[in-house]
């Protein structure tokens, strides 16, 4: 079944959208203890409200906008001086992770990344793995290799058998980094991220340069930030 396209929203209010979900989001407290009282699996799933789009197929072919804070706002992963971001060891865990994704998952194609300090903003790309595109493209090169067929911004591309979904795999980046991450502070089994995460599915290219440009500036604007710890 193929879904209608919403039309478009001027940038402006799509933008303004987008800070807004982050921050409430953001202000949403993990309530989770490593001693509370086990709740059986139902009853905990019941109790959680999911944000992910409840008709929506996060395996198909697609750009997603992603943003993952660590566990109660903690600055883990470096800091930012004179509006770039310096990577502490634990934010070089982070962004290896993140690349090395393609390893892993062969229908995923990185695309803007940024480790602030305590989250991270990227784009994850889903292609067709049949269609021969290889990870460490460009969006832009890959949509001009992928004329005569789908694009991967196109909403109704078809979900090809043994794909890995989106949710899958920000789970897979998030515990492969926490394991790395709490072998070298030798923290064993301590949460470093959020529980769940904010995302957002990039239906254009228009869409998709505002949010590589927001990615690629968020340093500089660490301070405004609604998830910035002074």
């Amino acid at each position: 079944m193929v879904l209608p396209l919403r039309p478009l929203r001027p940038i402006r209010d799509r933008a303004q959208s987008w800070r807004r979900r982050r921050r409430n989001f953001a202000d949403k407290p993990d309530n989770r203890s490593m001693h509370a009282t086990r709740v059986p699996h139902d009853a905990d799933r019941n109790r959680r409200r999911s944000i992910r789009l409840t008709a929506y197929d996060y395996a198909r072919t697609g750009a997603y906008f992603v943003t993952i804070c660590a566990r109660d706002r903690e600055c883990l992963f470096g800091v930012v001086e004179d509006g770039e971001m310096r990577l502490s060891p634990l934010g070089r865990i982070v962004d290896a992770t993140w690349s090395a994704l393609p390893r892993h998952y062969r229908h995923v194609v990185p695309d803007a990344f940024v480790v602030m300090p305590n989250h991270v903003h990227g784009i994850i790309v889903l292609v067709d793995d049949s269609a021969g595109v290889r990870a460490g493209l460009s969006l832009d090169r890959e949509l001009e290799i992928r004329s005569t067929g789908p694009s991967p911004l196109a909403a109704g591309s078809a979900t090809q058998p043994h794909r890995h979904p989106l949710p899958e795999i920000v789970r897979a980046f998030k515990t492969f980094s926490a394991r790395q991450i709490n072998q070298l502070r030798r923290t064993p089994g301590t949460p470093v991220w959020q529980r769940n995460y904010y995302e957002h599915v990039i239906r254009d290219e228009r869409a998709l340069g505002l949010i590589r440009r927001y990615i690629r500036d968020n340093p500089g604007h660490w301070e405004f930030d609604p998830l910035y710890l002074p």
